[in-house]
């Protein structure tokens, strides 16, 4: 089995692991009722998508 040489640094190690990060989803402003939704998607709220109803909405 392979055995380092040298011993990595904290400095290369840090810089090997700069992309493993979680990103906050993206989110956009429905049109229709100003919620948040996200992009491409149906509002979760009114139930529209492109300026039309797509699913019918239960109002509690």
């Amino acid at each position: 089995m392979a055995n380092p040489k040298h011993k990595t640094s904290k400095s290369r190690r840090d810089k090997r692991r700069t992309h493993k990060h979680l990103s906050a989803p993206s989110v956009t402003v429905c049109p229709q009722c100003q919620e948040v939704k996200k992009p491409h998607h149906a509002c979760i709220s009114c139930g529209t998508y492109n300026g039309r109803e797509v699913i019918t909405v239960q109002q509690i």
